[in-house]
C-alpha cells in the first residue's frame, strides 16, 4: 500500500532489573504460578505487581538486557527503510507488546510485523503466548494488519552462526575459502 504506515516491534523476552526488591518478584512469581497452575484470570495484586516490575527504573547497569533490546533495535533500524521500529517485551519490563501496538495505533500505523529475539522452536513465549495475545490484538485493531515474523528460517539461523563461529576462528574462514 503507498502511503501507508509500516512498523516492526522487536521483541525481546525482558528480563528483572537487578535492584528491584527480592519481595516484590517473589510474591509476583508466587501469584502468577498460582494462577498459572490453575487457570483464570490475573488478581489485581498480580497486575499491579506486574506493572511495578515492568515500570521499575532501568539503567544498563541494573538491566544490561533491556540495554542490549536497544542496542540490537538501532543497529535494525537503518536496515528497516520505510518502517517505524518499537521495541516490546513479553515479561518483566515496558513496554509490552500491547503497548507498543497501541502506540503505533495511536501512530496510525496500517502494517506491523512483529519479530522476536526468542529464536528457537520449542518455547512457549515465541510459539504460543505470543501468537495467542497477536490473536487478540488483530481483534482490537482490525483496522491494522498484524503480522508474526515466525518461526524464523533454520538455514539462515544456522548460517548466521556458523559464520559468527568463523569470527572467532579466523584461521576455520581461510579453510574454508
Amino acid at each position: 500500500m503507498e502511503g501507508s504506515i509500516k512498523a516492526v516491534i522487536l521483541v525481546g523476552h525482558g528480563g528483572l532489573p537487578s535492584d528491584i526488591p527480592s519481595d516484590v518478584v517473589e510474591k509476583f512469581i508466587r501469584l502468577h504460578k498460582s494462577r498459572v497452575k490453575v487457570g483464570g484470570e490475573a488478581s489485581e495484586q498480580e497486575l499491579e505487581l506486574d506493572r511495578t516490575i515492568r515500570r521499575w527504573e532501568r539503567t544498563p547497569e541494573s538491566d544490561p538486557y533491556k540495554s542490549g533490546l536497544e542496542l540490537l533495535a538501532s543497529h535494525m533500524e537503518p536496515l528497516l527503510e520505510g518502517f517505524t521500529l518499537k521495541t516490546a517485551y513479553n515479561e518483566f519490563c515496558y513496554p509490552t507488546i500491547e503497548e507498543a501496538v497501541e502506540e503505533l495505533a495511536a501512530e496510525n500505523v496500517s502494517k506491523i510485523i512483529l519479530v522476536t529475539t526468542m529464536i528457537t522452536r520449542g518455547g512457549s513465549h515465541s510459539e504460543r503466548e505470543i501468537p495467542e495475545e497477536l490473536d487478540g490484538l488483530r481483534n482490537k485493531f482490525k483496522n491494522i494488519d498484524i503480522k508474526y515474523a515466525w518461526p524464523f528460517d533454520m538455514d539462515t539461523f544456522a548460517l548466521f552462526l556458523a559464520t559468527h563461529v568463523k569470527v572467532h576462528d579466523p584461521l576455520s574462514a581461510v579453510a574454508n575459502n
